[in-house]
């Protein structure tokens, strides 16, 4: 039970080589190869607007303030 026995490897999703100890601590499940050749896939949702067209929302933020039940 020492300390090396604490500390996992992660592996990445994609080419399953491990993934740099500080990397995997910020969050990142890809190495950086991998990370630079998959495409950064933007977030965005398309949402009915009240009487009125439909918006397409890329900022979680303005979705939240056009929800009048937050």
């Amino acid at each position: 039970m020492g300390r090396d026995s604490a500390i996992r490897e992660t592996l990445c999703k994609q080419c399953h080589e491990v993934v740099p100890s500080g990397r995997a601590s910020l969050g990142y499940s890809l190495c950086i190869p991998c990370a630079e050749k998959s495409p950064a896939k933007p977030v965005r949702c398309v949402v009915p607007m009240n009487k009125s067209n439909y918006i397409l929302v890329t900022d979680v933020t303005l979705l939240q303030q056009l929800n009048p039940k937050r």
